[in-house]
């Protein structure tokens, strides 16, 4: 409907708060201002309300004036075979409800009681707040190359015989990791291979001729009619080159990498002579005490409450995810961890022929006993013992993991039990924090998604 509806949204109902924010956030903010001084409101939403910038711009802003959540479903399935999506709904009042009177939050397991609800929807820790985006995790996460146009893409054959025509060739193929070959294959390895002539100028883009000649017939066509300019100038080029990720990755012949959109939200260790995809995001860092702590509940719990999600999987928003998460200092015991999961993570996968989403499926499968698969039990237990290594670094031993099967967010998985959850985010978003004070930050960041200059935030 245009910049001026969507200026009125901002300014008006909004009061200036600008973000990434879906469509429900307004309506909620349009209803609240229609209630009277005892009045409530119950209303379905998309499950983004509890998300991201839709939660700061709705949710977060009506709890801070004089609104009371008193009941909440976070995520549930519609209720509809022929729809595929999951909602949320939210009850709520500007009436001032008595403390004794409880708050309700539909869990998977039944309604529980409980006495806050936080704009996640959940029952509410002690630590109010949103995490903001450090200065230490700068330049750290990238989003992957973002290709735009499949005429890049080939298979490995072809990308072997325009070597062997070439040598030269090799300059500008390299292999290309998407997503479901990092889950999917048994060593993570990439499928197919891409063409990457970077920031050449055309004249020496076509120096390369077989390549060259592959992108100018199947490349240049599609890119004439995209909006932007830049991209149907330099046709040849990705739409998004991400020099910043290059830069950082000078010097590393390895790299972490995990999909953006998974239920495992693990980091896997890849070789750096290849080009991530968009559906990919990396972690300019070959340290096994960085894969520990990116590899733990920890960190696999922040990821599922402050990133967002698609139906049941995770969305990995590396700003709102890893740039908000306050890292332990590197340990002896963090390293040895690392190296213990990489190590024996990849003898099961390589020897059982199995992918890591296969592989964790059957870690966080309750069916599955310890006894009855000694490979799952053996991961099981590596995890523990990297969450303890992880909760040492912090400092934290005193808060029991009690790890075994429990569901969080509609996905049931091998980890720390929801008592030990509820203490961790509130430590975690205590010592973000804390941090962000000492680096003279008040408040949660802006969005830069999609930025070129920002290229390490989504």
């Amino acid at each position: 409907m245009g910049t001026n509806v969507r200026d009125w949204f901002v300014n008006t109902l909004a009061d200036g708060r600008k973000g990434s924010a879906d469509l429900v956030a307004y309506f909620f903010l349009r209803a609240y201002r229609l209630l009277a001084r005892q009045g409530g409101l119950g209303l379905v939403a998309t499950n983004t309300v509890a998300q991201g910038d839709t939660r700061q711009v709705g949710l977060d802003q009506l709890v801070s004036k004089d609104f009371t959540i008193n009941r909440a479903i976070q995520s549930r399935s519609w209720p509809a075979a022929s729809a595929n999506l999951e909602y949320a709904a939210v009850w709520g009042s500007r009436a001032k409800i008595n403390l004794a009177v409880p708050r309700i939050v539909a869990e998977t397991e039944g309604d529980i009681e409980v006495e806050r609800i936080s704009t996640l929807l959940e029952p509410g820790g002690r630590v109010d707040g949103n995490p903001t985006r450090l200065a230490e995790n700068a330049g750290i996460s990238f989003q992957g190359c973002i290709v735009l146009g499949m005429g890049f893409v080939l298979e490995p054959e072809e990308a072997a015989a325009w070597i062997e025509a070439d040598a030269r060739n090799a300059e500008v193929l390299f292999p290309y990791l998407n997503g479901e070959d990092l889950n999917s294959r048994v060593d993570g390895s990439p499928s197919r291979w891409v063409i990457d002539f970077y920031d050449r100028t055309e004249e020496k883009a076509s120096d390369y001729l077989l390549p060259y000649e592959r992108v100018l017939r199947t490349v240049k066509a599609d890119r004439q009619k995209v909006n932007r300019k830049a991209l149907r100038d330099r046709w040849w080029q990705y739409a998004e080159k991400r020099p910043g990720l290059r830069k950082a990755l000078i010097g590393l012949e390895e790299m972490l990498v995990v999909t953006r959109h998974s239920k495992s939200v693990m980091p896997v260790r890849v070789q750096t002579n290849r080009v991530p995809s968009e559906a990919l995001v990396v972690f300019a860092t070959d340290s096994y005490a960085d894969q520990a702590v990116l590899s733990s509940s920890l960190h696999q719990t922040w990821a599922i409450t402050y990133g967002s999600t698609l139906e049941t999987r995770i969305r990995y928003t590396p700003s709102d995810v890893f740039d908000t998460y306050p890292r332990p200092h590197p340990t002896t015991a963090l390293t040895q961890a690392g190296h213990m999961l990489d190590t024996g993570r990849r003898e099961i996968m390589l020897r059982r022929a199995l992918g890591l989403t296969k592989l964790y499926n059957l870690v966080n499968d309750p069916a599955i006993t310890d006894s009855a698969d000694p490979d799952v039990a053996h991961l099981r237990e590596i995890h523990v013992e990297l969450d303890q290594a992880v909760m040492a670094a912090y400092g934290w031993d005193d808060v029991p993991l009690d790890h075994g099967f429990y569901t969080y967010r509609q996905m049931q998985r091998w980890t720390v039990s929801p008592a030990a959850r509820v203490e961790i985010l509130d430590r975690l978003l205590e010592e973000n924090h804390r941090r962000a004070a000492s680096q003279g930050v008040v408040g949660p960041t802006g969005n830069n998604e999609g930025s070129e200059d920002e290229e390490n935030h989504e």
